[in-house]
């Protein structure tokens, strides 16, 4: 997944036009039979030369979707400036097929799309960049339904930490839909979620810590202090009871100068008496490894003085 997260505007976008007799907005009848143009959906056609980009995707699935239906899931999320919806997969390079509903109309399957026949209010429909697209709460709702548990809490998390979806308000929403299709499941995915994760691995490792380890879940990117009230840090995950500190070292963390200040940032904590355990993307790819080192850091935790506080 995209490495860009936050709040991202989208990029530019070629908007498909049906054939102009004229050839003025538009192919001609024979232009678009010609290699200059390219058909994205019965009728619609597009410049041959248009950019290949995930923005451009989602406004030729649009087209399918015509003026009943909606794009929706991670799609939509992405037109409300959720970074971290690049339309891939897990892979990081398989491209994911852009969901939408189709709403009162009747959409054709197609290998690009992946339909959805729910109902769709007109209040969950909005317009953005020009594209009929569901609204954020349903956008998120939508796309938690379309993944296993961990990875919907992923979705959730970085839709909640740039704001762009209220995570009360999408309480509000599951509320308003008792009887739904997986409505039990993104129940759990809110419950799991916070609006302070900064990374997918970070939010891996913190269900591993709740859900593998089973121990109460901790305190996510708050402000540790020493003695003194001077801030030493910001741990990924701390458990205020026990004091122990949890970190997710991404990609970014593989240089020379990151990692001369991550261990200047571990013997910070561990002067305070903070436990320190630092986890990569292959360690929370087998949560028994964690655990095993989580329990180990929780066993030694309290031997130091405790000589730090913590600021929300």
């Amino acid at each position: 997944m995209s490495s860009e997260l936050g709040r991202v505007a989208p990029g530019p976008m070629v908007r498909p036009v049906p054939v102009d007799p004229a050839g003025l907005r538009g192919p001609t009848r024979g232009a678009a039979r010609g290699r200059a143009w390219r058909r994205t959906s019965p009728g619609l056609y597009v410049p041959s030369s248009t950019p290949d980009c995930v923005e451009q995707r989602i406004i030729e699935a649009a087209g399918r979707a015509g003026d009943r239906g909606a794009v929706t899931g991670w799609a939509a999320l992405r037109l409300h400036e959720d970074g971290f919806c690049d339309g891939l997969a897990g892979d990081g390079e398989t491209l994911r097929p852009v969901p939408v509903v189709e709403g009162r109309g009747r959409v054709r399957a197609h290998p690009s799309i992946r339909v959805s026949r729910e109902v769709l209010p007109d209040d969950e429909v909005v317009v953005v960049h020009g594209i009929r697209c569901t609204t954020p709460a349903r956008a998120l709702y939508d796309e938690v339904r379309a993944h296993a548990l961990r990875w919907a809490v992923v979705h959730a998390d970085q839709a909640f930490a740039p704001g762009v979806v209220d995570r009360g308000a999408w309480a509000a929403y599951l509320g308003s839909r008792p009887w739904h299709v997986r409505i039990r499941h993104a129940r759990l995915v809110h419950d799991l979620s916070v609006t302070t994760s900064r990374s997918p691995g970070e939010t891996l490792l913190r269900l591993i810590w709740v859900l593998d380890g089973g121990w109460p879940a901790p305190l996510c990117n708050v402000l540790v202090t020493d003695e003194h009230g001077t801030v030493i840090g910001m741990p990924d995950l701390l458990d205020v009871d026990l004091g122990v500190v949890a970190e997710y070292e991404g990609a970014v963390h593989r240089s020379r100068d990151q990692h001369t200040r991550d261990l200047a940032r571990e013997h910070a904590f561990r002067e305070v008496g903070l436990e320190y355990a630092a986890f990569t993307g292959p360690d929370v790819g087998d949560p028994r490894r964690v655990v095993e080192r989580l329990a180990a850091a929780r066993q030694r935790a309290g031997r130091a003085e405790r000589r730090w506080g913590f600021v929300r």
